[in-house]
């Protein structure tokens, strides 16, 4: 038996290759308000993105003012003198429309899906995660997908982790994982709701001091042997 029978994944930047998809649907946004696209551009809205998802994190902003907010601080930036909220739906739009996988994202859950019940966890937009998701490869091998939009509540609060355990049937705390690229959201929720994680950190950044996180991966497929036991 597993040694793992639950396997919590976060999307973006863990499975979906989230910084492909940004790039291509700020440049699509972009081009369809009339504004001539430069790759200086990209870094500057990814900075500003990541601050209000951190603030969503941290309850201060909700989602339906983050999906405008965050262009009127990107055009402000760059003076440009566009509706935002024409230019926010756009760039949702186009995002719904991208999904990439990370190298190795295949393999690892088809590996993992005849041991252990698979499941997205995610506090991206509803209609943007689910047009990504239910045209990737990696849809049927998933029970659930639980957006927080739906839930109404966003990770890495207790009450996102108690939803997704009250939701899924034989939930057993001590035989889940929960596998994801941020500390701030994925692996602090899982170690306050009491779940062994799994820090998926390509880069190999220093582990903070301090942060009980049960394993540590540079590749995807490393997940593999910790979750079969092998």
């Amino acid at each position: 038996m597993a040694r793992y029978t639950t396997v919590l994944f976060d999307a973006d930047n863990t499975l979906l290759d989230f910084n492909r998809s940004e790039r291509e649907a700020l440049f699509d946004a972009l081009a369809k308000m009339g504004v001539t696209p430069r790759e200086e551009m990209l870094g500057v809205y990814s900075s500003i993105n990541d601050s209000f998802w951190k603030k969503l994190e941290r309850g201060e902003i909700t989602k339906s003012a983050l999906r405008e907010a965050r262009f009127v601080a990107f055009c402000e930036h760059f003076g440009l003198a566009v509706d935002t909220a024409a230019l926010s739906l756009a760039y949702t739009d186009a995002l719904a429309t991208k999904s990439y996988l990370l190298e190795g994202a295949e393999r690892t859950c088809l590996a993992l899906a005849p041991y252990a019940r698979l499941c997205i966890i995610t506090n991206g937009l509803k209609s943007v995660q689910e047009g990504r998701f239910n045209v990737s490869p990696l849809k049927p091998l998933f029970s659930h997908v639980f957006i927080s939009e739906e839930m109404g509540c966003e990770k890495p609060g207790r009450a996102y982790f108690d939803a997704v355990a009250a939701a899924l049937e034989d939930f057993d705390p001590q035989k889940t994982l929960v596998v994801g690229d941020s500390l701030s959201s994925d692996i602090k929720g899982g170690i306050h709701a009491g779940l062994d994680t799994c820090w998926f950190n390509p880069a190999g950044a220093p582990v903070p001091d301090g942060m009980p996180i049960t394993y540590v991966v540079r590749a995807l497929e490393d997940v593999v042997p910790l979750v079969l036991g092998a």
